[in-house]
């Protein structure tokens, strides 16, 4: 769609929203016209029977079913591999792409390898170019990384030690099935890590460079959702009212940061998890106030909106008491990070590029005087 600015906005995945709407997978496989599913998922939730629940509505329905849970929770390039290799073996099929952040964007890099046998994950960047990958339908069972709105991946390069885009129009997702029940009775501290990380995407998303009035509705309305129902989340993980309104602010926050695209908060992030392993939600949220604090100037506007969403006076504040009553912020010497790491930490930073993005563009010095405030 196009308006008078002559702005243009990509649809995004089809949206099936409301509890045990799961049970429809059967129907969503056949309205791609296949028969046959790939589940790209991890062991934690094979372990806690999802992924049996899920295999089970699949085959009760005669779709002939594959799974690979051999995906860790930063999946790299070697996984990736991995796992394009068995989708190549079973042949033609939807992927399900079921669990949090990880899973789904494995399985996007997977799909796309599929329709490239001559390549390999740590191609990344040229893939952007490349064949189609196969359909792809998530499932996502976590509320935080909105992974389902968008064509790329975030994975690890362990030979570089940084973070890749691996992704193509053809690999977002075309169905998103967005079920609650998937989330209750996530532990608390995954439940506080994966909904920090859509905090971010919705406080980033409208302080990005790449803001526009379509992103800015997304971000506001998922900031509202997240920064209200996330404690009650936590708190309570089976209320099924907060998981539905913090999946629901997830999402919103995926289609946000799909427009406008992130910042330095992320920026930090994918540098942290790349040199101590540390979970995605956890490391931003080691960062995200004093970034904010750092940007405040060249993002008043974007901040005066966040805390219109969160009914308050000062977002910057507000994140702060969140992080506290979620019990998720940590000094960077308590995630595994050392003095020595910091320079190349603050390095990978300001290559990333969702820094880019950010509305104060930071140098590497200034990066490492982040770093080393919060270590």
């Amino acid at each position: 769609m196009s308006g008078a600015g002559g702005l243009s906005i990509e649809p995004t995945a089809r949206v099936e929203f409301g509890s045990g709407v799961v049970r429809r997978l059967p129907e969503f496989v056949e309205s791609l016209c296949f028969e046959r599913a790939f589940v790209v998922t991890d062991r934690g939730l094979r372990a806690v029977g999802i992924v049996d629940r899920v295999v089970k509505i699949l085959d009760a329905a005669g779709v002939e079913t594959a799974v690979h849970d051999d995906i860790s929770p930063n999946p790299s390039t070697v996984e990736i591999d991995r796992g394009a290799a068995h989708a190549r073996g079973f042949g033609s099929a939807v992927v399900i792409a079921l669990g949090g952040g990880s899973p789904l964007d494995a399985a996007k890099g997977i799909s796309l390898l599929v329709g490239n046998p001559d390549s390999a994950a740590a191609d990344a960047d040229s893939l952007w170019e490349g064949t189609p990958g196969l359909p792809l339908i998530a499932v996502p069972t976590t509320a935080g990384t909105g992974a389902e709105t968008n064509g790329f991946g975030v994975i690890e390069d362990t030979h570089a030690r940084r973070k890749v885009y691996i992704g193509h129009p053809s690999v977002q997702p075309r169905i998103a099935v967005l079920d609650p029940e998937l989330t209750v009775g996530l532990p608390a501290r995954v439940t506080a890590a994966t909904g920090l990380d859509a905090l971010v995407h919705g406080v980033e998303s409208l302080a990005s460079r790449g803001a526009n009035a379509f992103s800015r509705a997304y971000a506001a309305q998922a900031v509202t959702l997240v920064s209200r129902w996330l404690p009650v989340a936590y708190r309570d993980g089976s209320d099924l009212e907060a998981r539905s309104q913090l999946m629901l602010g997830a999402h919103l926050a995926g289609r946000a940061l799909t427009i406008s695209g992130l910042g330095l908060v992320h920026g930090i992030g994918h540098a942290l998890t790349a040199h101590t392993g540390t979970p995605h939600g956890v490391a931003l949220a080691a960062v995200f106030e004093e970034v904010m604090q750092f940007s405040r100037a060249e993002a008043t506007d974007a901040y005066a909106e966040a805390a219109r969403a969160m009914q308050t006076a000062d977002a910057i504040e507000t994140v702060r008491e969140l992080c506290g009553v979620v019990e998720i912020k940590r000094p960077l010497r308590e995630l595994g990070a050392t003095t020595e790491l910091l320079p190349a930490m603050a390095a990978a930073t300001v290559a990333d590029a969702v820094t880019k993005n950010s509305p104060r563009r930071p140098s590497e010095p200034e990066v490492l005087e982040i770093l080393q405030a919060v270590y």
